[in-house]
């Protein structure tokens, strides 16, 4: 193994099958650019040790459905990793509160009082923004520092690696993702996003959670809780 890859801690199961990743000449350009961004005083989001808190939260052996977001919430102690999700005791973001009310509508699942999700990822929902930081207070910030060839590997790997998995595509940059993944195997669910500016469009009445769990138990796995544990 090298000493980029040794580095690296992350998941087992995912650091055997992405270790080649990070020897290659973006993945070094992109180490770069994060170390001069904190040289330069900027804040980076989510926290270092949070960035590949997806991956380490749902192991790929273990993944069942995959959930692609756009980059972290850029507000300070917002993320942590997983797309949608807020660390508990931060105010649910708007599109997580439309979530919910297509959970409560689809499934009569009511909305937590925290916006963690920690306990979708622990089940297998692998939580995945294409970008893995972003500067504070500036969306998008790192959109172009060199994620997206690593992100795009990991969904490779998934569809690849894994027999059957539900991918909830919602909005234009996840479903621009599709083009990575085996629709013979796997079941890809599409709709709008769950921004307030497009989830009167086609995200509420989508019907994907309860799609999800029926596809799941088809295929002798265990439904996803979607209800969240009160904090």
């Amino acid at each position: 193994m090298s000493a980029a890859q040794d580095r690296i801690k992350l998941e087992p199961g995912w650091k055997a099958a992405l270790h080649e990743e990070f020897d290659k000449p973006y993945m070094q350009a992109l180490g770069g650019f994060l170390r001069r961004e904190k040289a330069a005083g900027k804040q980076i989001f989510p926290p270092g040790g949070l960035i590949f808190h997806a991956l380490d939260s749902t192991p790929l052996q273990r993944v069942k459905v995959v959930i692609i977001g756009q980059d972290p919430y850029h507000g300070p102690g917002q993320a942590h990793g997983l797309c949608f999700s807020v660390q508990p005791g931060v105010p649910v973001p708007p599109s997580l509160v439309n979530i919910f009310k297509e959970l409560k509508r689809d499934l009569n699942i009511d909305p937590p009082n925290h916006g963690c999700l920690q306990h979708w990822a622990e089940q297998g929902v692998l939580l995945l923004n294409t970008s893995l930081t972003v500067e504070q207070g500036k969306a998008g910030s790192h959109a172009a520092a060199g994620w997206q060839p690593f992100t795009d590997k990991v969904i490779e790997v998934v569809s690849r690696e894994c027999p059957h998995l539900v991918f909830l595509l919602w909005g234009a940059h996840a479903q621009s993702k599709e083009r990575l993944i085996d629709p013979t195997k796997h079941l890809i669910l599409r709709s709008p996003h769950p921004s307030p500016l497009s989830a009167h469009r086609g995200f509420i009445g989508n019907g994907h959670f309860g799609r999800t769990n029926k596809f799941l138990e088809q295929h002798g796995m265990a439904p996803i809780d979607w209800a969240l544990p009160a904090l």
